[in-house]
């Protein structure tokens, strides 16, 4: 999942970037790292492109913020918890760019198995992303992995109403359904995202959890006998 600050920049980047130590040079390179699917480019760029500007400069906790996003991308979570920490202890980040550091930094933590600041993360950012469907989403999954099945059930009923036709979070509502012993209620979810998304990543993850489900009993009635 690419931050909301990242997608912001990509269409602004010149091409090709400046031969030059500034900080918007790095975030230049940064932004194309990204989009040519090299987060871990992506990622110490922005962190280059920090370390160029005053600390004070409110413009730092979004660039650690994006570099943290870059980290997660890339699969290192504690790379991206340092740099996410650095972003979320100044004023820089303020409503959606905080909340969504605030999500990236709970997706770290799960990564590392905190599944405590984890769930603190998710709380804290509720405040301010409440609308966001990848919220409630990561919150229902994070839930399954506390063991929680009241969380698990809310949280995937809330990104439901946001967004009930998307297939990642029908493919999730699955997972919730089994998790909650409901195998009816995963197929029935699992076939929607097949119907939805035949062709993707969601839908061929819910053909092959679909195969992992018990086989449904069929009930047949013996035929009555003849009066």
């Amino acid at each position: 999942m690419i931050s909301i600050l990242v997608a912001a920049a990509l269409a602004a980047a010149p091409a090709p970037c400046p031969d030059v130590i500034t900080a918007e040079a790095f975030i230049c390179r940064a932004i194309h790292a990204t989009a040519d699917q090299k987060p871990d480019e992506a990622a110490q760029a922005f962190e280059q492109a920090a370390q160029q500007l005053s600390a004070s400069d409110p413009q730092v906790g979004r660039l650690y913020a994006a570099a943290g996003n870059s980290w997660i991308e890339a699969n290192q979570p504690g790379k991206a918890a340092l740099d996410l920490d650095k972003a979320l202890a100044g004023t820089g980040l303020q409503a959606e760019q905080r909340g969504e550091a605030l999500l990236d930094r709970a997706r770290a933590a799960e990564a590392q198995g905190d599944l405590k600041t984890a769930r603190a993360k998710v709380t804290e950012a509720k405040q301010t992303i409440s609308g966001d469907p990848f919220l409630w989403f990561f919150s229902a999954a994070l839930a399954i992995r506390e063991g929680d099945v009241a969380t698990a059930k809310a949280s995937i009923g809330q990104a439901l109403t946001i967004s009930p036709a998307d297939p990642m979070i029908l493919f999730e509502a699955g997972h919730v359904a089994q998790f909650a012993g409901d195998n009816v209620g995963a197929r029935d979810y699992w076939n929607r995202v097949i119907e939805r998304d035949p062709n993707g990543q969601a839908g061929n993850a819910a053909r092959n959890a679909l195969k992992l489900l018990p086989v449904p009993v069929t009930v047949q009635q013996e035929p009555k006998a003849p009066k």
